[in-house]
Formats: C-alpha cells, sequence, structure tokens
C-alpha cells in the first residue's frame, strides 16, 4: 500500500490527513498548531494519524505541506535583516514606491505608509547600467561591488536581494555580484531579482526579490527542521510544499524561493475544493473557507482556479503567481458591537480568536461574537459530536443580550438574527468580489463550503447569491489539507517580451514560450519528475499599445503548432477586454510577458463510495433541536453525518454534525449525500 499525508498548519490548529491511495480511505488529526516551532505541531499530528491508521512512519511515501510560515514572517515582521543591492541611482527604489495609497476619501491623511523590508542603510548602489533591450551601456565595477558588499559585512545581514536595472533582458551582472557576495559574506543567501522575478517594473522586482529575502532564512530553517524530524521518525517518503498557485514544490525549491508559498495555506483549500467538486460531477465552482477570524473565497472555471499575478499578505504585494483569492475580516470569531455613535450593529473585523475564543467555549470569553449567535439561533447544540464537545449557551446567550440592551430589542434571539444577517452580508461582499465584479454570475457556479464555520453559513450564502448546489464536503474542517495530499508538482518561468504583434512573428512568438517550457520543465526533471509526465501551459500578457496595463490571457499549446498564433492570441484578448471594460481600442496589440507552467500529474488517488442508502436518513438521526429561523422557532432534526448513506435527504430544517463541523439546511431546502460523501444543498422545489 501507499499513503500520503496533507499537512496544513493553521493559527489555532494543525490538520493532518492521511490517504490511502488504493482504496481512497482516509485517517485524520487535529492538533494544537505550536506557533513557536510549527514543526512540533506538525510531527505530533503525523504520529497522531500514523498511530490511527495502524501503520508505521516508514509506510509514508509524500508529506504534501500547506505552511504559514512564510507569512506569518511577513505579518508578525519577524523576517531576516535584508541587504539590497541596486543600480547606481536607484537605492531608493523601495521608498518611492508607486504613488497609491489604498482606502477610501481622504485615505492619504490617515494610511501609515508601511515600512520597507529592506532599510535604507542597508541599502547600496553598485556602478553599472543594463539597457531594456539586454545591452550593457556601464560595464559592472567589480571593485565597487567588493566595497559595496563590505559595508553591508558589518551590519549584520542575514539575506542579500539583488536587483539591477533591466536584469530581466541580461541576468550577467546579477549573477557575477552573488559570485562576489559568496566571498565577501559567505554563508548569506543571495536572491536575484533576475531569478525571483524576470520582468519589467523596477519597484515590483525589487520588492518581490527583498520579500524572497525577508522570509527565506526562516522557511529555510523550517524545513531543515521538519525534515530532520521526519527522518527520525522514520518517514522516508519526500517533503514537498505547496505553492501559492495550488501546485507542488520540491522542499529544496522551496527553500530557494520562498515568496511563492507566501499563500500556501489559502491554496490548499481550494485545491481540496476543485477534488470535491470534481467528485460531484462540477467543474465551476465559489470556493468558501470560514474560519474563525476570516473568510476566503476564490472562483474556479472548468476545474482550474484563477491565477493571479499578484500575491498580498498583509500591507505586502508582491509579483508573484498565486490563486486569485480574496480574503473579508468574518469568521465565527468576529465580534459583534454596537458603537455609540451610530447605534447600529457592526460585526467584525475583530476577532475573539481562539483564546479566550467566543463566549460560548467557556474559557473566559465576554464578547458578543458570531459563533455565540449560532448558538444562541440553535444553530449549534450545545453538545456536537457524541457529547466530545459541550458549547455554553447560558454565556453566549448572555454576550448576545449586551447587544440586544444596545439596540433596544426585545430579545437575544433577534439580536443573534441580526448579527448572522451582517456577517453573512460580510461574506457575500467577499463572494461579489470574485464572481460579479470578475464579470462572472454567481448563478452559473456551485458553491463549495468548508472551515469550521463555513457550513453552518454556506445555506444563507447559497440563497443569496444564487449558486447551486451548496456543497459541502466530508471533514470540510481539514480539506485544506486534502487539498494539499491531492495537489500535484508545478513549476514556471517567465520573461519579459514587450513588444508589438506587429514587430513580432508566430514563430517567435511559439519559440519564446517553447524556451520557457524547456526551464521550468528542466527543474522539475531535478526535482525527479520525469519529462513524459509533464504537461506544458502557456501565459502571456498582453495590452493595447500605450496603455499602462496588461491582462494575462492562456494560450492554447495548439496554437504553436497550426494557424497564427498572434492572430488567435489577439482574438482572445479583445474577447477578456470586452467581457472586463466592454469596449475595443483600434490600435496595434503588445506582448508584455510571457510564462510557461509545468506540472505533473495528479496523484491517483481512489474516490470513497458510500454504502447506498433508499433517502431516508432516519437511521442517523441523533434527536430534534429548537431553531430560530426568519423571527420564528422551528424544530430541526439533528443527524449524526458519519452514518448518512449515498442517496439519502436531509430536509430542512435541519443540523448535519460532524466532528470539525456543523451544516445548517435551512427551511425550503433539502441536502443530498452525494457517494462520494458531500452533502448537495438545493432549493426544494414546489408544487
Amino acid at each position: 500500500m501507499s499513503y500520503r499525508l496533507g499537512v496544513d498548519v493553521g493559527g489555532t490548529f494543525t490538520d493532518v490527513l492521511l490517504v490511502d491511495e488504493d482504496s481512497g480511505a482516509t485517517w485524520r488529526a487535529k492538533t494544537a498548531s505550536t506557533p513557536a516551532d510549527q514543526a512540533v505541531g506538525v510531527l505530533h499530528g503525523i504520529e497522531r494519524v500514523c498511530a490511527e491508521a495502524g501503520i508505521g512512519l516508514t509506510e509514508v511515501a509524500q508529506v504534501l505541506h500547506g505552511t504559514t510560515v512564510a507569512t506569518n514572517a511577513i505579518l508578525e515582521g519577524k523576517g531576516a535583516t535584508v541587504g539590497l543591492v541596486t543600480t547606481r541611482g536607484f537605492r531608493q527604489v523601495l521608498q518611492i514606491a508607486r504613488s497609491f495609497v489604498p482606502g477610501g476619501l481622504a485615505g492619504w491623511i490617515i494610511w501609515p505608509k508601511p515600512e520597507p523590508l529592506a532599510d535604507l542603510e542597508n541599502t547600496v548602489e553598485v556602478d553599472e547600467r543594463i539597457a531594456s533591450d539586454g545591452g550593457v551601456v556601464r560595464p559592472l565595477d567589480e571593485d565597487d561591488v567588493r566595497r559595496q558588499l563590505g559595508r553591508l559585512a558589518g551590519r549584520g545581514i542575514q539575506a542579500l536581494a539583488v536587483s539591477l536595472i533591466n536584469s530581466f533582458a541580461d541576468p550577467a551582472h546579477e549573477r557575477r555580484v552573488a559570485e562576489i557576495a559568496a566571498e565577501v559574506l559567505p554563508g548569506v543567501p543571495v536572491s536575484l531579482s533576475s531569478d525571483v522575478l524576470p520582468e519589467l517594473r523596477e519597484y515590483e522586482r525589487t520588492l518581490t526579490t527583498v520579500a524572497n529575502g525577508y522570509v527565506q532564512p526562516q522557511v529555510a530553517r523550517y524545513v531543515q527542521h521538519l525534515s530532520e524530524g521526519l527522518r527520525q521518525g522514520g518517514v522516508t517518503g519526500d517533503l514537498s510544499i505547496l505553492r501559492s498557485d495550488g501546485g507542488l514544490s520540491a522542499a529544496g525549491a522551496a527553500v530557494a524561493a520562498p515568496v511563492t508559498m507566501l499563500l500556501s495555506g489559502p491554496a490548499g483549500g481550494v485545491t481540496g475544493a476543485v477534488w470535491v467538486a470534481e467528485q460531484c460531477g462540477y467543474r465551476d465552482l465559489i470556493t468558501f473557507d470560514m474560519g474563525g477570524t476570516s473568510t476566503d473565497v476564490a472562483l474556479v472555471r472548468d476545474l482550474a482556479p484563477r491565477i493571479g499575478r499578484e500575491t498580498k499578505v498583509g500591507d505586502l504585494t508582491v509579483r508573484a503567481s498565486s490563486v486569485d483569492v480574496r480574503t473579508v475580516g468574518a469568521g465565527g470569531g468576529s465580534i459583534a458591537h454596537v458603537p455609540e455613535l451610530t447605534r447600529a450593529l457592526r460585526v467584525g473585523p475583530q476577532s475573539a480568536g481562539a483564546d479566550p475564543g467566543p463566549a460560548a467555549y467557556g474559557k473566559g470569553g465576554t464578547e458578543p461574537t458570531v459563533t455565540d449567535a449560532d448558538v444562541v439561533l440553535g444553530y449549534l447544540p450545545s453538545a456536537l459530536a457524541g457529547g466530545e464537545i459541550t458549547l455554553d449557551a447560558e454565556a453566549a446567550r448572555a454576550a448576545v443580550s449586551k447587544v440586544a440592551e444596545a439596540m433596544g430589542l426585545e430579545s437575544p434571539e433577534a439580536a443573534a438574527a441580526g448579527i448572522v444577517d451582517i456577517v453573512n452580508e460580510n461574506m457575500l461582499g467577499g463572494l461579489r468580489l470574485v464572481s460579479v465584479q470578475q464579470g462572472f454570475d454567481p448563478r452559473d457556479f456551485a458553491l463549495v463550503a468548508f472551515g469550521g464555520a463555513g457550513p453552518l453559513h454556506a445555506n444563507a450564502l447559497g440563497r443569496l447569491t444564487g449558486a447551486w448546489p451548496v456543497i459541502v464536503p466530508p471533514s470540510p474542517g481539514v480539506l485544506c489539507a486534502l487539498g494539499d495530499a491531492t495537489t500535484s508538482l508545478r513549476d514556471e518561468s517567465a520573461r519579459t517580451v514587450l513588444r508589438r504583434f506587429g514587430q513580432l512573428t508566430g514563430a517567435e512568438l511559439a519559440q519564446v514560450l517553447r524556451e520557457l517550457a524547456d526551464e521550468a520543465g528542466a527543474r522539475l526533471a531535478g526535482q525527479g519528475l520525469a519529462r513524459e509526465e509533464q504537461a506544458v501551459g502557456f501565459q502571456v500578457d498582453v495590452r493595447y499599445h500605450g496603455q499602462g496595463f496588461e491582462i494575462p490571457v492562456q494560450v492554447d499549446p495548439s496554437w504553436l503548432d497550426a494557424g497564427d498564433p498572434l492572430a488567435e492570441l489577439g482574438k482572445a484578448f479583445d474577447a477578456e477586454h470586452d467581457r472586463l471594460f466592454s469596449f475595443l481600442l483600434d490600435v496595434d496589440h503588445e506582448l508584455v510577458n510571457a510564462r510557461a507552467t509545468v506540472t505533473g500529474p495528479r496523484p491517483d488517488v481512489a474516490p470513497v463510495h458510500l454504502e447506498q442508502g433508499d433517502g431516508d436518513p432516519s437511521a442517523a438521526l441523533v434527536t430534534e433541536h429548537p431553531v430560530h429561523v426568519g423571527g420564528e422557532q422551528v424544530t430541526a432534526r439533528v443527524y449524526d453525518r458519519a452514518r448518512l448513506r449515498a442517496g439519502d435527504v436531509v430536509t430542512g430544517p435541519a443540523i448535519v454534525t460532524e466532528m470539525d463541523s456543523t451544516t445548517l439546511v435551512l427551511p425550503g431546502h433539502a441536502a443530498a449525500v452525494h457517494r462520494s460523501g458531500s452533502l448537495l444543498i438545493n432549493p426544494v422545489q414546489e408544487g
């Protein structure tokens, strides 16, 4: 037998999912995360899940890991001290940045400009210059390079970033600086912009390269510690790290380019949702991952997540491919409050977190949260998972009563309903960001809900968006770990071309793309993925000549072998431009950047098939419970999800409980149990 381990580290819990590739059987473990050293919690979870499955660690063939180490280094400001080498005249490239201030009207008055990741005193200039066409304007002065690096040697530099003007056109000067740095700054990791982001736009390229160096030492220590722990425990399989774009990277490659893992965690959830939707027969979906503090949403077309060219973490936005995930500050722990000035109910973005958490947790929390509102409305019964989890309903009621009193409402139930309605509307805003505001009708998509709190609010979000069915996967609380376990190796090469179509031939475009594919394919071959197992995809950034922005367009590989690829590319760009902006320009197209993405085969993991039932879920009925819906109290049936069979239909109002989540089925809706184990919630057809 062959086993794969998916591991996802969150702020509160570390989820581990063990998959038997032959039978599709799964085992899961949820352990407390260890922020001081995430590897400790990961290793503990792996030991637990292997013990539960009755296998030795030596039987694990692969460990596939989504981690927040790089993300936390950015958010907590605990990255390395980075030295930056620039071309003379560009020392303040990070301080000048882009003239964009977030926020609404008068946002510039109160916006605190983020500090650059490389201090100005740790930034040096070297004498050299490359032209945009790759020609040498001024040769590299190697003596000057040694002097400048010598200045950094006494400043405690832990990582070095090198970003020279136009190095995307010719990386020779950057590579020579790296060779000299190995002599002057021995042992200091070096990030070259021509490796990290070989594209035009000096600020974005420099910022991304500095970010790579900022998180690199911390990521390297973590991966090394985890690898050693796995080997000592007897795991002989390979360790792979999930990239922000949903692919996998070998541990060594992840250490070399950690900027590609900034959204490693959320990408795992999207990948898992794609796997689940495919098992249910749906190819277009919106993912809805609601946790304790925030909700992540993404849009998937034809089982392919939308990949963006920017990764945003806190105030930092770098140019790195990532799944287009949008985050809103709404979760189960979001605190409800009533400002005295407006007397209008607000929910979030402040969160009670995991400690003390919602009042219902009984850990000393007193602030009213979304979870407390769900308890007051009866959506979360006091006893969950067969009595293993107990919620303090009276504490939740007391907390929500404060909102009722502040608003002059007659009952805590009315206040709780308002809290739930507002948080649902907040999350609807996030769903609209990835659908309506991108030109997509959510009614054309299924909604896949997961995370600890997602299934509880999913039915309401389906009703608000018109996205049906709402799919609730098995074990929704550990879906990110499933995504880690069901994805494949991936690598990408990019290059700036910057030529109008009239100055380019189809053969030249094909040659550029094939060269990029060869580069990425060679790196994956070095990670053990044979060339014959590799699949190649192409994407280019196109704009109208004179525009200040470009649009990514997918290139069908068949265009390169037949017909005119430039003509096909122009048509595809025009169609996308018209969809986004509803107009076209009668000017020449311009190619800006070209990219090739190479992926390996998806793991052959057998899906689970439930025992066929007769449509009657009564064998899974646990009890009945009062809930408040639409201002009325009704009786909901409570079901144990583990006892449901394929074909069973749970009619709302109903509550379906399991170890890591709870699903609410509203009146007028029904949840059908798919043979893969997912719940498919749809409105009940009247008449």
